[in-house]
């Protein structure tokens, strides 16, 4: 099987797994608890908190541990508008968010928000300056994605962090979960207040995930109860969890650093691969964008119908973002980027992890074609 689903979600490493277990089993008390057992897991905490920071070069005291990115996501952008309300009720993001940032909005524009949605351009990018004329006085959040999870387009993060340093009671938020290992974001020199990873995004478990909060920065809890993770987020720790997670994120920085290079030849093969295929439109374009994301249309053929004949040949992808995908609906993004509705329905993804291989991607380019020319030989019947 080749799986080129990565960006929906990753295989965890045997290590990673190895982990949790010999945690869960033999540390397993309360890091709440005063007696030995308990004293134990917090220790292990406090170890994963540290790695965890040190390997996103910040401070412990800036890592709230999560149950993923979209609890990560929500308690940046509804913390930030429940305890900044009394200032101002109006947040600009874009119109290439994951679900996990767009629904929040959705739900505080019911709650007498206003949001402003920046369009991309026909590419995919967003124009910091098009942020930049967005802003008013009353303008306390600004919420970009780092890595678009459907196209890998990179955002001007850094760019977009530098000009609102001339707006400094504007929080800076950053849905980092693409870029983590293999696109680098040096938090403070971006000017970021918030950014949201998700373990199980780089071969670490579902269920576990940080956000990042710079000191300084006041937050409304979404969970309240017993005050743990710095009064942010109540609940007993999942600490095998995140003791996992900070081992995986330790294996993908090291794995980037080998191999990224490696990732973008693979990359290259699958493309060129692809791009012979008559009719197809990639999407993704070829500047400016992650090493590890495709995007391509096959106009005239579902991709729901696509994606299960690939299957069948154990050729993986997807359509759409996972968490939007079951809707079977055209993609946001590249409807905002301009695509025909037709053209986006039929949209493919296709994401990389550094143990795919060049031969994988030759295949992969060779059972894309040959299935998307009999499909189009069964519509013509």
């Amino acid at each position: 099987m080749i799986y080129f689903d990565n960006s929906a979600t990753t295989k965890p490493y045997k290590e990673v797994l190895n982990s949790f277990m010999k945690v869960a089993e033999d540390y397993f008390g309360n890091p709440s608890s005063l007696h030995k057992i308990g004293g134990q897991a917090e220790k292990l905490l406090h170890q994963a908190r540290n790695q965890t920071a040190n390997l996103l070069g910040v401070k412990p005291s800036e890592v709230i541990f999560t149950s993923g990115g979209t609890e990560s996501n929500n308690l940046a952008i509804k913390g930030v508008a429940m305890a900044h309300r009394d200032r101002g009720r109006h947040i600009i993001t874009t119109s290439l968010e994951h679900a996990s940032v767009q629904s929040p909005m959705q739900q505080l524009e019911t709650l007498g928000f206003e949001v402003t949605y920046i369009d991309p351009d026909q590419n995919g990018f967003i124009s910091a300056e098009k942020i930049r004329s967005a802003l008013r006085k009353d303008t306390i959040l600004v919420s970009v994605i780092h890595v678009n999870n459907e196209v890998g387009t990179i955002q001007p993060v850094s760019a977009t962090g530098r000009m609102l340093k001339d707006f400094p009671k504007v929080i800076f938020h950053v849905d980092h979960v693409q870029g983590v290992g293999k696109v680098p974001l040096d938090f403070y020199q971006a000017g970021v207040h918030l950014s949201t990873i998700s373990g199980h995004k780089f071969h670490g478990l579902k269920g576990t995930g940080a956000l990042f909060v710079k000191e300084g920065v006041r937050l409304s809890p979404l969970l309240s109860g017993g005050n743990q993770e710095w009064r942010q987020r109540s609940g007993t720790e999942n600490v095998a969890g995140v003791v996992a997670m900070a081992k995986a994120l330790r294996m993908t920085k090291e794995l980037e650093k080998q191999k990224k290079r490696e990732m973008g030849i693979v990359m290259s093969r699958l493309r060129a691969g692809i791009e012979k295929i008559k009719d197809i439109t990639v999407h993704t374009p070829e500047d400016g964008c992650a090493p590890h994301i495709l995007n391509f249309s096959v106009p005239g053929l579902k991709a729901e119908t696509l994606v299960h004949a690939l299957e069948e040949k154990d050729l993986i992808v997807s359509t759409t973002s996972a968490c939007s995908s079951k809707r079977k609906a055209a993609s946001r993004t590249l409807l905002a980027m301009g695509v025909q509705r037709k053209e986006a329905e039929s949209a493919i993804r296709i994401s990389l992890s550094y143990s795919n291989t060049e031969k994988e991607a030759e295949t992969a380019a060779e059972v894309i074609e040959k299935t998307v020319n009999h499909l189009r030989e069964v519509v013509k019947r």
